[in-house]
């Protein structure tokens, strides 16, 4: 029998994919589920337990968090990525590392095709197929809901023709969560003027004093909050624990999607939000004008190829190595406080802190210069425009 690998989050849509690729086109399923930091164990044995009730045999539950930060998320910190300056790609970053998990299993496991259950109408078909394509190249890639155009109700009714009776009630959000941020989508985000109301976020405002932190950073990476040091997952799991009920990290993105067509989501990301700005007032701080530069050109760009999957591209490893190199000196502390619905970065401590220089103080007073050189310095500096205004100016 032919072995198909399915995506499965044991929803709708992957529900009707895995009886139809076993009872229409006659493969042995092999779903997988893989945790980006979405679910717990209790989550994972529910995803098994609907895998076993749609009567698949083999299902897997493939643990990719500590790879999503060792290759993705800690390098969308070193380029403080922000897609439209809002959103730290909470959902596109964990798909492309969900899509490669699938891929590499279904190499593993000598499968003869690879499917997953995205519609025709958003970007994770995009990545989904576009890293299955590089990974596993000869695998047959099968997607009954886009290619088939289903409605919910063809699917409800297909999966009790096969005697599967649930509650298959849409639910009026779409909720996405990961290590990196939780997306919420649906109702008012698919309007233009509509902002989600107080209950559609996952976690709910509960503190309303301010709270101090200070959050520890070494070469760039975060290891510590208020002084107690961990490994960088597990300061992005307590980080959001400690600013999300203060409703921190709550925005809606608008943005370009992969097909063209304009996209809103919801999202909570109150971790990813404080690490990225604090990580960025650090960098302030610590590197010089040229590196802060060529950093916001190229985490941009990183960013940009992370979001339409394009994650396997090798110049994707030509920045990452450029990023970790300016990271050689990001140490240091930043104190923020936490108040409701906002955070502010109240400053940093940090060695190679370039405002210790002994050459001047900004607006105060100067060292390492008279004010003759800054006379010819700036005639210097002002010669090119005087000739061009000069020779080409009426």
């Amino acid at each position: 029998m032919k072995k198909v690998v399915l995506a499965f989050s044991g929803g709708l849509d992957t529900s009707y994919c895995a009886i139809h690729l076993a009872k229409d086109l006659g493969y042995e399923v092999f779903s997988a589920a893989v945790n980006t930091g979405g679910f717990n164990e209790t989550e994972q044995r529910e995803l098994e337990k609907k895998a076993v009730d749609l009567g698949i045999k083999n299902h897997i539950c493939l643990d990719v968090e500590q790879q999503f930060y060792d290759e993705g998320i800690k390098y969308l910190i070193f380029g403080n990525v922000l897609k439209n300056h809002t959103y730290p790609l909470s959902v596109s970053a964990e798909r492309v590392f969900q899509a490669m998990a699938i891929a590499n299993y279904a190499n593993e496991v000598g499968a003869d095709a690879i499917a997953h259950g995205s519609t025709g109408a958003g970007n994770d078909q995009v990545r989904f197929d576009l890293v299955f394509n590089v990974i596993a190249p000869e695998l047959k890639i099968i997607t009954p809901i886009r290619d088939q155009k289903l409605s919910r109700e063809e699917e409800v009714a297909y999966l009790k023709k096969h005697g599967i009776e649930k509650d298959w009630a849409k639910a009026k959000y779409s909720i996405n969560q990961g290590l990196w941020g939780t997306s919420v989508g649906g109702a008012e985000t698919l309007t233009s003027h509509q902002t989600l109301p107080e209950a559609a976020w996952p976690v709910q405002i509960e503190n309303l004093d301010s709270k101090i932190i200070e959050i520890g950073f070494e070469l760039g990476e975060p290891i510590s909050i208020n002084g107690e040091k961990n490994d960088p997952v597990s300061i992005i799991q307590k980080l959001n624990v400690l600013a999300a009920p203060f409703g921190i990290g709550r925005d809606i993105h608008v943005g370009d999607t992969i097909i063209g067509i304009k996209g809103r989501v919801g999202f909570e990301a109150a971790a990813p939000l404080i690490l990225i700005e604090s990580h960025r007032l650090l960098e302030k701080h610590v590197l010089g004008k040229w590196q802060l530069y060529w950093k916001d050109q190229l985490g941009d760009f990183y960013g940009m190829l992370m979001h339409e999957g394009q994650f396997l591209d090798p110049v994707m490893r030509d920045i990452e190595s450029f990023l970790a190199h300016t990271q050689e000196r990001v140490n240091g502390k930043v104190i923020v406080k936490l108040e409701r619905k906002r955070f502010e970065l109240q400053g940093i401590e940090s060695e190679n802190d370039l405002m210790k220089s002994k050459f001047g103080q900004y607006g105060e007073m100067n060292q390492g210069w008279s004010g003759e050189d800054v006379k010819g310095f700036t005639k210097i500096l002002s010669n090119a425009t005087l000739i061009q205004r000069g020779i080409q100016n009426d």
